[in-house]
């Protein structure tokens, strides 16, 4: 089931963004960000809405003389891993010895093999190898930015100018990412016109480490040298024993002439007019165009791992397929405009009006392809044209899509004597991505506000209070999010395969006609205040929230040709409040010190409220299955439910794991039917604090974070722990399976005894999952004395450093960073007003 819960709108100077152009974004180019959550502010971008809106504001042009502003910086990735705690090499070697790893009775001349290989690895072991490969493929990234802003202009003519270059380094040799941004607005104001265009040109290029998968290290047997006593580079590993197949070396891969590298270039130009015909009355045009090409290079050569430990490439026609190339291309185009007419008066100094009505309109096209091709015999020969075939049974893919979407909405606000106000909104949606018979929806809200702080019975008794304000507000949003693939009926052409030279077409994807928009009432009470003349201010909201017709895969029968469909199933609840208090310590400005304090909770309680009976039947189903975690649904249940078999823990006297059935009955059968509801992964509350002491020119600032009341499936114990005998063959493993593990009758530990079964979902590797985490700390130093400004042609020089991720607490032991590793980082740079 999907609730698309995560993923906001972007809105940035009145266009959407997606969330990686966000992320490439100068920082120093934005001047305000806003969050919208509640239904009267989100209700007028209907069906994009129901996630929250982020709308960011970019720093306009500045009228007068040229100002230069340029930074200079560097930006480290320093890797962190305190969460790994794997065998050395003894212990790694006593382990398997212990387990009989070693031992093959039922074969004498193989269990001279295990010995020789038993007392080979003890030799090495003695001799003081004891490789720590989690070190071999990480470094200190070091990295650089560099900012440029120049603006000016006059009244009528304002312009501005930004550059900005960072390459990052990355924690795994070799990976680095350069992103460049450059942008110019001009803004004219001719009467009562404004004409205002944005063009903004950004190229980023990203490189994957050739050490490969972070993983691959991890599991790397500690006794193993990757090189020589003369230091050469070990090429093969041996295998268990003498009959096992070789393992490559990882360290190997890295020095091949591989590479897989990414980019794209995106242009945007987005350009608005804005036109005052009346006082009060103004109509604005806004058209926006941007695209954006990509690529993808992954280049293996026929001496990579992938090809010489894959037996396949060992017989006559794998062989021939050694060496891969994949290349990928893509374009995308979008294409948006809006038309907007607003009234906003004052009539008789108390009454407030503002009407405005919006027409939008949008399209999106992408296209994109892939190419495999295999056979290059030479490494060096890495060019995409050389290669002997396309992949094995395979050929050219590619994709194309396009999506239009409409909006008409209309909004009134009304304020009465700066005391009283009402919102009202109604928005008509159209979108292509849903079934023909449900492309369009109505969206709405209203809200109400009091300002207490200006009733004149607040005024003369309260004076404390300089904001007191009562807001409510009920509407309703939408989200399209996750629909496309499963409105229409697409179908493929066999190009491959004809009748009678007719081409045929086969069915790719079951269309649903009535798939529509998740919708999401949304209620909310709430309290503003600020006290002391501002020195505190606070806020507390109340809501709760129905999203229905929420979109799921849907089980049907292998005959028609598909095994699942996307369909409208049913609907969530959310109930829960939000907390904000923020104040200054110290507020002194004749001395110019400040301290400032905040924090914000936030409480929320999910649950599913109604499902179709076709869900209710196809969980019903899948519960019987032999399946391991399933995002099982019923009714009364948190959407993001663990469901598993009540555990016991381990028989001290066996070693194996005692259930309890669904009755309470204790047995030592494992079975799906027997699992019960053990907790949300949505944690019940959430929250952040920070601080920030201003003293002169100084500036310290730090924020924190914290979640608690879910749980977590802590799939680190299946997978690194509770392992079988034979993963411990080929990987090291967590220090946790020599010590924690049950080996003898008596032992009472938390985990099984050894063996090849595999460990099913019960409730021991259900965890509290509670989180404290120190998100960043940054230090900032403003120098513009008289002197600076007298004797040089520099306003300002600020002097800054932050550093991230810092801290992280947390009630589960899981490690962090597999595929990448878990890194911190610390950003230093030197800012230059002109």
């Amino acid at each position: 089931m999907r609730n698309d819960a995560n993923t906001p709108l972007i809105i940035m100077d009145g266009f959407e963004i997606s969330l990686s152009r966000l992320m490439d974004y100068n920082d120093e180019e934005i001047q305000s960000i806003n969050i919208l959550k509640d239904a009267a502010a989100t209700a007028i971008y209907g069906s994009r809405g129901s996630n929250g809106v982020i709308v960011i504001v970019t720093k306009q042009p500045e009228i007068g003389r040229l100002r230069i502003n340029a930074e200079v910086g560097m930006d480290f990735e320093v890797p962190d891993l305190n969460s790994y705690n794997l065998l050395n090499a003894a212990e790694k070697l006593e382990l398997e010895r212990v387990l009989g790893l070693y031992n093959n009775t039922a074969s004498p001349n193989n269990d001279v093999w295990y010995k020789e290989a038993y007392y080979k690895r003890l030799r090495d072991v003695l001799s003081g190898v004891d490789t720590d490969w989690l070190s071999k493929p990480l470094r200190t990234g070091v990295g650089t930015h560099y900012n440029l802003r120049l603006e000016g202009g006059s009244e009528e003519f304002r312009w501005s100018a930004t550059a900005a270059y960072k390459k990052v380094e990355g924690a795994m040799k070799g990976s680095s990412r350069k992103n460049f941004n450059g942008s110019i607005t001009l803004m004219y104001n001719v009467k009562n016109l404004i004409f205002k265009n944005y063009t903004s040109y950004g190229i980023n290029r990203g490189q994957e480490s050739k050490y490969g998968s972070f993983s691959t290290y991890v599991q790397q047997q500690p006794y193993n040298a990757p090189y020589t006593s003369d230091g050469e580079l070990v090429r093969y590993f041996d295998g268990f024993h003498k009959m096992s197949a070789k393992v490559q070396n990882p360290l190997y891969d890295a020095t091949l002439n591989s590479f897989d590298k990414n980019g794209y270039n995106t242009l945007t130009n987005n350009f608005s007019i804005e036109w005052n015909p009346l006082d009060g009355l103004t109509m604005r045009g806004q058209l926006g165009i941007s695209g954006t090409d990509n690529t993808s290079d992954i280049f293996l050569p026929a001496e990579h791992s992938t090809f010489t430990e894959d037996d396949y490439y060992e017989s006559d026609e794998g062989f021939l397929r050694r060496g891969r190339y994949t290349y990928g291309t893509g374009t995308s185009y979008n294409y948006t405009g809006n038309l907007t007419l607003s009234y906003n008066k004052t009539f008789r100094d108390i009454h407030q009006l503002y009407v405005g009505v919006d027409y939008s309109l949008a399209e999106s096209n992408s296209t994109s392809y892939q190419i495999i091709a295999e056979g290059f015999t030479n490494a060096d020969i890495n060019f995409l044209a050389s290669a002997r075939q396309y992949e094995k049974d395979g050929s050219p893919t590619g994709s194309k899509s396009k999506t239009r979407r409409f909006g008409l909405t209309g909004n009134v606000n009304y304020i009465l004597d700066n005391r009283y106000y009402v919102d009202l909104s109604f928005r008509m949606d159209g979108s292509s991505t849903f079934g023909s018979e449900k492309k369009y929806a109505p969206f709405w809200s209203t809200g109400i506000g009091w300002n207490l702080h200006n009733e004149a019975f607040i005024k003369d008794h309260f004076q404390l209070a300089n904001i007191l304000r009562l807001k409510a507000s009920y509407g309703q949003t939408g989200t399209q999010q996750g629909s496309s693939t499963g409105s229409t009926t697409t179908y493929k052409y066999l190009t491959d395969n004809k009748y009678m030279n007719w081409t045929g077409a086969v069915l790719q994807g079951w269309g649903n006609p009535y798939l529509t928009w998740q919708k999401t009432d949304e209620f909310n009470v709430g309290l503003e205040f600020g006290l002391l003349n501002g020195r505190i201010k606070g806020e507390l909201d109340v809501y709760t929230k129905k999203t229905s017709n929420l979109l799921s895969y849907m089980d049907i029968p292998y005959s028609m040709g598909f095994s699942s469909y996307l369909s409208n199933v049913g609907e969530v609840k959310n109930r829960g409040w939000e907390a904000a208090l923020s104040g200054y310590l110290i507020r002194d400005p004749h001395r110019r010190i400040n301290w400032m304090v905040g924090a914000q909770l936030v409480y929320n309680k999910n649950y599913i409220s109604k499902l179709s009976e076709a869900i209710k039947q196809q969980t019903e189903e899948r519960v019987k299955q032999d399946v391991e975690i399933d995002n099982l649904l019923y009714e009364g249940r948190p959407q993001n439910a663990i469901y598993a078999v009540r555990s016991l823990g381990i028989d001290p006297s066996t070693g194996k794991e005692v259930f309890l059935d669904k009755d309470g009955n204790q047995t030592d059968t494992w079975s799906p039917s027997d699992k019960v509801f053990l907790g949300s992964r949505d944690p019940k509350f959430r929250g952040n604090a920070n601080t920030m002491f201003m003293w002169k020119g100084f500036t310290v600032n730090m924020s924190v974070g914290f979640y608690w009341g879910g749980q977590v499936y802590n799939s680190t114990l299946i997978d690194r722990v509770e392992v079988p005998l034979s993963t411990l063959q080929y990987q090291n493993v967590d220090a946790r399976v020599y010590y924690d593990r049950w080996k003898n009758p008596g032992d009472v530990v938390s985990f099984k005894a050894f063996d090849n079964t595999k460990t099913r979902a019960t409730s021991r590797f259900v965890m509290d999952d509670n989180v404290f985490e120190i998100q960043s700390i940054g230090l900032q130093y403003r120098w513009d004395s008289e002197w600076l400004k007298k004797h040089t042609s520099v306003t300002s020089i600020t002097f800054g450093m932050n550093m991230s991720d810092i801290l992280h607490l947390s009630t589960v032991k899981m490690e962090r960073g597999t595929n990448y590793p878990y890194a911190r980082n610390i950003q230093g740079s030197v800012k230059f007003l002109f």
